[in-house]
């Protein structure tokens, strides 16, 4: 019956997501139901409320928010990402690094808006050989690489801060799958279509300036260095970042003052309120503690229970809200989870947004090549289907040599 509850909860949130496409809004229910569904005394749940709003984590995780997004204002403020682009273009003369390399580039920003910029690069270098459809799905799916393993993206901070890995250790266990995301774009959406060099394309006559614009990117490649390089906090590395930016970029005070503001976007800030309790509410619930029973029934492996889980959730309910309510439950159900199962859920989680319509860059790439999400979706999903059994393979390999113990 416990158990039962929890799914009644889920479902909750799973509809309210496919109504409101309001994540935030949908596990506020989801946190009320579970309130009212395992009879959680009403000042019980009025402090863990209160509690976890003002928790040291949750407020570092705002923070953390807050000063990647004042670090991409500043970016913004010097055309960084535009400017970098037109450098890529430059250097290599080649529309599969216009078309791959510069979208995995501008997606080190986090930010929806960066896709205007992957999908006009696309766009530019690959119109004569491919439909809107499949620029729109190169657009999409290249941009979205550097989320599924940065510690600069709301989804991967939270695993990170849920699990206790450094973000280090996690970006080191994603590599070999980053690479096979790559290639598998390559062999899905370029290869015998877009043809790889630019011929009779005006070369560029100043390689040196060239570098010099994808240079510009230096900032967010900065304190990437320092989080993974150092396993330094992301705020403080951030902070670094920004404060060495405001030098060197030769800013004035008045330049930024704007972003003071600009940068704290109220929606990231409910967001991560919501989801912070309610996983405050699910652990509250106690029906956690029963789930290793109750998988130890079933006759598939507990870790693909939960790759079914994350990969249809997500589908639904969206990346950031399945890694709340359901990562923490895996890593204490799946025997020696370890670094290989956060892997294999991030890796389901990113794959699995490709088709969410929970994803809000999907709507607004389509928008922008003026066609239909289904159409993005069909055409992303072959990928999907062979990207998931590499996957798990590579879960199984870290698995027997130990990484996971």
């Amino acid at each position: 019956m416990e158990l039962l509850k929890l799914l009644v909860v889920f479902a909750v949130v799973i509809v309210m997501v496919a109504k409101t496409g309001k994540m935030s809004t949908a596990v506020i229910v989801g946190s009320l139901v579970c309130w009212v569904l395992y009879g959680i005394p009403l000042s019980t749940g009025a402090i863990t409320v209160i509690n976890t709003v003002t928790a040291v984590n949750t407020l570092k995780m705002i923070l953390v928010m807050y000063s990647i997004t004042f670090l991409q204002r500043m970016m913004e403020k010097k055309n960084a990402i535009t400017t970098a682009r037109d450098g890529l273009s430059g250097l290599f003369n080649s529309r599969w690094v216009n078309c791959a390399a510069a979208p995995i580039f501008i997606g080190l920003l986090p930010s929806p808006n960066a896709a205007f910029i992957a999908g006009d690069m696309v766009e530019a270098s690959a119109s004569d050989y491919l439909s809107k459809e499949e620029m729109a799905v190169t657009t999409s799916y290249f941009r979205h690489i550097s989320e599924a393993f940065l510690p600069t993206y709301q989804n991967i901070i939270l695993a990170l801060a849920l699990t206790g890995y450094t973000a280090s250790q996690f970006v080191v266990g994603m590599l070999p799958m980053v690479a096979v995301l790559i290639i598998l774009g390559i062999l899905f959406f370029l290869r015998g279509k877009v043809p790889n060099k630019v011929e009779g394309g005006v070369k560029s006559e100043n390689k040196a300036e060239d570098a010099k614009k994808v240079a510009g990117l230096w900032p967010i490649l900065a304190a990437i260095v320092l989080i993974v390089g150092f396993n330094m906090q992301t705020v403080t590395a951030a902070l670094i970042v920004i404060a060495v930016y405001f030098v060197v970029g030769r800013f004035k005070f008045s330049d930024i003052k704007p972003f003071f503001l600009s940068a704290f976007e109220s929606k990231i800030v409910f967001n991560t309120l919501a989801v912070y309790t309610f996983k405050e509410f699910l652990t509250l619930s106690g029906a956690i503690k029963l789930l290793p029973d109750f998988f130890a029934k079933f006759p598939i492996p507990t870790f693909l229970i939960y790759v079914l889980i994350f990969l249809f959730g997500t589908l639904v309910a969206g990346s950031l809200t399945m890694t709340a309510s359901v990562l923490p439950i895996a890593m204490a159900t799946v025997p020696n989870a370890g670094m290989p199962l956060v892997c294999l859920l991030m890796m389901t989680s990113y794959i699995a947004m490709q088709v969410s319509p929970t994803h809000i860059c999907l709507s607004i790439i389509a928008e922008h090549f003026d066609v239909s999400l289904g159409d993005m979706v069909k055409k992303t999903l072959p990928l999907l289907l062979t990207f998931m059994p590499i996957a798990i393979a590579y879960y199984l390999l870290l698995t027997s040599l130990g990484f996971g113990m």
